[in-house]
């Protein structure tokens, strides 16, 4: 059994897929603990299942890379093999990035490597894309350059409003995110592990 720490920022819509699929006993992930770097409206997912879940505001540390240590250590000691950024609206600092690669898995709304960065969506449309997509990648020290999991397209509507495609990437973001975890816990796919000293061992316990 896969034991997941699930980074957030906002609705958290992929932790409550996430957590919606665990509810399934033969789902072979489980969602261990939910941490934000702000007041995020999706910890009430984790609330509702019973899920410990914490904030970890980079504010209250006196840099980046103290805030990536003390996160760190809380997901060490929630027991988590894999690290999920479900929607975590932060650049993570590279010593935490180093900690637990491959082991830390991110989804961004573009068929990367097009379309890096924060406004995937709206630079999809500006290029004049015919299509888009969505993206689970292993993080690396760059900004959404880590090597690419799985990905699923996404046709563009001409003329179609910005938050309208997004949210049309969102329905295919969140079975694509829970089929890749499962996948992962399963071993029919495998994190690539010379990126990292530190290779997937899930915990024998369910």
């Amino acid at each position: 059994m896969l034991s997941l720490a699930v980074l957030i920022s906002g609705g958290g819509s992929n932790l409550k897929a996430l957590l919606d699929a665990a509810a399934d006993p033969d789902f072979p992930a489980r969602v261990v603990a939910v941490f934000a770097d702000t007041d995020a409206e999706g910890l009430a997912h984790a609330t509702a299942a019973d899920i410990p879940a914490a904030i970890v505001r980079p504010r209250d540390f006196a840099s980046r890379e103290a805030w990536g240590d003390a996160l760190a250590r809380r997901i060490r000691e929630s027991g988590a093999d894999l690290v999920v950024s479900a929607g975590l609206m932060r650049i993570l600092p590279a010593g935490f990035v180093r900690a637990f690669a491959p082991r830390l898995i991110n989804t961004h709304p573009a068929l990367l490597p097009l379309y890096p960065g924060a406004h995937a969506v709206r630079d999809a449309l500006a290029a004049g894309a015919a299509e888009t997509g969505v993206t689970v990648h292993v993080i690396d020290e760059g900004v959404d350059t880590g090597p690419v999991l799985r990905q699923a397209r996404v046709a563009i509507v001409p003329g179609e409003p910005e938050n309208e495609l997004h949210e049309r990437i969102k329905q295919i973001e969140r079975p694509l995110l829970v089929a890749t975890v499962r996948d992962i816990a399963s071993g029919a796919l495998e994190l690539p592990v010379g990126a990292s000293e530190h290779p997937i061992t899930p915990h024998p316990h369910t």
